[in-house]
């Protein structure tokens, strides 16, 4: 079939980079989406705001760790259906799980909108921030069904061969999201408000686009009448949980990460947390993009039992992330000042505890590449347990241990580095785990 071309080509680095590039330009560009956010934030409201925008992080997370699982685990499933010929039953399940998402969505947009107030005041914010996070999770909960179609089309996207699309959709949603942002927060002094609409408006462009795009019937994947399959949906939550710890676990961190600042430093200290986490989104969503854009190759030729190019693929992606690992590194180091200056003015407090720790974290970036990808790939050839340990060992529990101890013996600087040591320790399970199932999964 015409639609399964890509499939069935040489697994060479220019092959592979043709179908990752547009992914990774897709991701960066969606984290464009948050970082605009705060630079319009920081820059039109003040710190103060930016701070929210931080500490509404654990509740955003929730609803993007279920996306992420219903849509990584999906994929893998549907795509090795695919790989092994059943390609109407696939897009049936294909389907039901956008159904999933759509029930799930409004699921969380309730319970969201009953619980916010009670996280916020058990906080002890000051009066202004708290009204801050109320008021931008007040809107932004209003597009959870559209961000959660989000996630799933972009993957659907690029399993169905239209990653150009998918990254026409992004490059849209962001400029859109850029241009709403300055008009509402600057031109009709909508404040936080309209950050959030702004950032629900650009998500809610691949949403739409996707369901026009999926209802064609020429595509390699479209809708029809579901059937729903219990084991699949299981099969999906199962391949996809760890993707869904780690937005999980991230969001815990991120409270960590707030409380130990406000200790330290108070919301001046959560600010300059929120300035480093653009920087380490920005580096992630490359190693996000290029892991996305290879797991239905991994899945496909996982499911035709095509050994030789599986080894291949995995071979090419390990140098590759290894030398966007070193470009990043040393550009988040060599430009931290210029960075930092985007969000903070150098005589703000902000400003030079964002320096210090951008430095420090920019290790950090040496290893969270291959971390990513490891999970990624045991997802895309479903094993979902192995992926899961992964992706909680290295977001929760190795996290955990450092945010606790190295701030305790180094104050600040151990907050900072806890980031570092947490991806190092994680590096070393991923090995681990690496040269342990190699054989078993043909890689």
């Amino acid at each position: 079939m015409e639609n399964q071309n890509a499939y069935q080509k040489p697994v060479t680095l220019r092959n592979v980079l043709k179908f990752a590039v547009p992914t990774i330009a897709m991701t960066v560009f969606m984290s464009f989406y948050t970082m605009v956010d705060g630079l319009f934030v920081s820059n039109l409201i003040g710190t103060n705001a930016l701070s929210a925008i931080n500490l509404t992080a654990p509740v955003i997370q929730l609803v993007t760790a279920v996306s992420t699982m219903l849509a990584t685990g999906g994929s893998a499933v549907i795509m090795k259906k695919m790989g092994e010929g059943k390609s109407e039953e696939a897009k049936e399940d294909f389907t039901s799980l956008i159904l999933v998402n759509v029930l799930v969505g409004a699921l969380m947009c309730f319970l969201g909108y009953m619980t916010m107030g009670h996280f916020f005041a058990g906080m002890n914010l000051s009066a202004d921030v708290e009204r801050y996070c109320v008021e931008y999770l007040s809107c932004y909960l209003l597009f959870t069904i559209p961000i959660l179609l989000m996630n799933n089309f972009t993957l659907y996207m690029i399993a169905s061969e239209k990653a150009a699309l998918s990254l026409a959709c992004s490059v849209t949603g962001g400029v859109l999201n850029m241009a709403l942002d300055y008009g509402f927060i600057a031109g009709f002094g909508m404040g936080i408000n309209g950050a959030a609409i702004a950032t629900g408006l650009g998500y809610s462009v691949t949403a739409v686009v996707g369901l026009a795009v999926f209802c064609r019937k020429k595509n390699l994947l479209h809708f029809k009448k579901p059937v729903f399959r219990f084991k699949v949906l299981v099969d999906a939550a199962t391949n996809g949980c760890s993707e869904m710890a780690t937005a999980l676990v991230t969001g815990i961190i991120t409270m960590m990460f707030n409380w130990t600042m406000l200790h330290y430093v108070g919301e001046n200290g959560v600010a300059a947390v929120t300035i480093i986490m653009y920087v380490l989104m920005f580096a992630s969503s490359l190693y996000t993009g290029y892991s996305y854009g290879v797991a239905p190759m991994l899945s496909f030729y996982h499911g035709e039992q095509n050994f030789e190019k599986l080894k291949k693929l995995v071979g090419i992606s390990m140098r590759v992330i290894a030398v966007i690992s070193g470009i990043m590194a040393a550009a988040s180091f060599g430009l931290t000042r210029p960075l930092v200056s985007v969000f903070a003015r150098s005589d703000n407090p902000v400003y030079a505890l964002a320096v210090s720790g951008n430095r420090i974290c920019t290790i950090a970036l040496l290893f969270i590449g291959f971390n990513i990808f490891a999970s990624g790939m045991f997802t895309a050839l479903s094993n979902g347990i192995v992926s899961a340990i992964l992706a909680f060992s290295r977001s929760f529990v190795f996290m955990l241990i450092t945010m606790i101890v190295f701030p305790m013996l180094l104050g600040v600087n151990g907050i900072w580095l806890a980031t570092p040591a947490a991806e190092l320790m994680a590096l070393a399970l991923s090995a681990f785990m690496f040269l342990k199932y190699r054989k078993r999964l043909g890689y």
